[in-house]
């Protein structure tokens, strides 16, 4: 285990809780299709993007979710706004960054992001 992987590790845990972080685990050595995707994530956007000076996670979770609404990457959205959660954005924050990112990527990219964070709000007993 490098240095890298150590610190990016720990940030992957502390954003997306342990489950997420024994299944890149698991995956270090393995020969399975595709098993290296979970390594370089960690070394390279957790300990890579997510570590780096300039903004904090709060704010980088905004920029992130903004740009996933923009690609329409609906599922991976929905991990970023529980994530944006854990660093402290609010549910009005939220919405706002939605509404903000419908303003350039679109109506039908906003209520799709609409759709899935209020699934994931929901679920978490965050909203009504």
């Amino acid at each position: 285990m490098t240095d890298k992987f150590a610190a990016g590790i720990k940030i992957a845990g502390e954003m997306m809780g342990e489950g997420v972080v024994k299944t890149i685990q698991a995956s270090v050595g393995s020969t399975r299709f595709g098993a290296g995707l979970g390594p370089l994530a960690v070394e390279h956007v957790f300990n890579g993007v997510w570590a780096r000076p300039g903004l904090d996670r709060r704010a980088r979770s905004l920029v992130t979710m903004g740009i996933l609404i923009a690609l329409r990457q609906i599922e991976e959205f929905k991990v970023h706004v529980m994530v944006a959660i854990r660093h402290g954005c609010t549910v009005k924050e939220i919405e706002e960054a939605i509404y903000h990112a419908t303003a350039y990527a679109g109506f039908p990219a906003g209520v799709q992001a609409t759709t899935a964070a209020t699934e994931v709000l929901l679920k978490e007993g965050l909203i009504e």
